[in-house]
């Protein structure tokens, strides 16, 4: 199997078992992604990935335009879509019984996890903002979706980040673009997840070894 839908397909069954421990009130806990509860942010990462079903339904462009790091670019992430988006994942909470959302995102990510497996391998999709892109790079986004909503589900719930390894390698390596981490740092995979995408704060110390080794990496927010 292609490590992307091995990522995928553990991170999303992880999400799941988590999901199918939580009670009512754990549901309208707020979440470092404002103003979305916990009920909401989980109904907006079902929807995240369920997408690619459709997609694969759909009739596949010439060729591809974006990779996974192109998607994120913060071009196309306008007030307007940021605020759809967020509208967006306020309905979708409404529309799922409170009670049925681990059923609801082990449906939704199996189906992916099946119409992927009977997909080329170069097969194209268009994605909701009008790219086009290979179908293993879209993937690439959702276990990024998974995987870092998955962290601030963890912060909401006050419990232990539960990233899977197999996750952590993909999002890790989308989010530096491949570049070695300066060895100044010493961090391992979480802290730089957590770290590159705003989850944790930079320390000074940080911020001096980024500088002086020219480290960049993909501008990725909440």
């Amino acid at each position: 199997m292609d490590p992307v839908r091995v990522a995928f397909s553990a991170e999303c069954a992880l999400l799941t078992e988590i999901l199918a421990e939580l009670v009512d009130a754990d549901l309208d806990r707020p979440t470092d992604c404002p103003p979305w509860t916990v009920q909401e942010l989980i109904a907006h990462v079902r929807t995240g990935v369920g997408r690619l079903a459709d997609m694969l339904a759909a009739p596949a462009p010439p060729h591809a335009e974006v990779d996974a790091a192109g998607y994120f670019g913060g071009a196309k992430f306008t007030a307007q879509v940021d605020a759809d988006r967020i509208a967006g994942g306020r309905r979708d909470a409404l529309q799922v019984d409170r009670a049925a959302l681990a059923t609801e995102l082990e449906r939704a990510w199996r189906a992916t996890d099946a119409a992927v497996a009977a997909a080329p391998t170069d097969w194209v999709v268009r994605t909701r903002h009008g790219d086009a892109m290979l179908l293993t790079e879209f993937l690439r986004t959702r276990v990024v979706e998974v995987g870092v909503h998955g962290l601030d589900l963890a912060a909401a719930l006050g419990r232990p980040p539960w990233l899977t390894p197999q996750a952590a390698t993909v999002i890790a390596d989308l989010l530096t673009g491949g570049t070695p981490t300066p060895a100044a740092l010493r961090w391992d995979e979480l802290t730089l997840i957590r770290k590159t995408t705003g989850r944790a704060a930079l320390t000074a110390p940080e911020k001096a070894a980024i500088d002086a080794a020219s480290f960049r990496w993909l501008a990725f927010g909440r």
